[in-house]
């Protein structure tokens, strides 16, 4: 190999490091000017504060409402650990009601538990 082939050989590898390391910096650029941007929309969302309506009013007439939580920090613990209890009972409540009907729809036999609440 003549000696001018080496030249050739090292100035292709320094360019072509160099454009590898320029399509990485515009690569991370690029995603930073993401990031901040993603930052600064998130920073402007939540630095309103929402509203703490107690009891909102649905939209359309048919949908559904969605409590909005009260401020459970300064309630006393007594009548946040009742609700706790009381939303708990509910929701068993409710699974044991949806479990019967399927049960029923299906023509399964019923669970003795299931059957004493009913």
């Amino acid at each position: 190999m003549p000696w001018w082939s080496w030249i050739v050989i090292w100035i292709a590898l320094v360019a072509l490091s160099l454009l590898f390391f320029v399509v990485l910096g515009v690569r991370l650029f690029r995603q930073f000017m993401t990031t901040v941007k993603e930052l600064g929309e998130a920073a402007d969302r939540f630095s309103q504060l929402p509203s703490t309506a107690p009891n909102p009013i649905p939209a359309e007439p048919g949908a559904s409402v969605i409590p909005v939580p009260g401020p459970a920090v300064f309630a006393p613990p007594a009548r946040i650990r009742h609700e706790y209890h009381a939303a708990k009972s509910a929701r068993q409540e409710a699974r044991r009601l949806r479990r019967v009907q399927r049960k029923t729809d299906r023509g399964q036999p019923q669970r003795l538990h299931d059957i004493e609440f009913s």
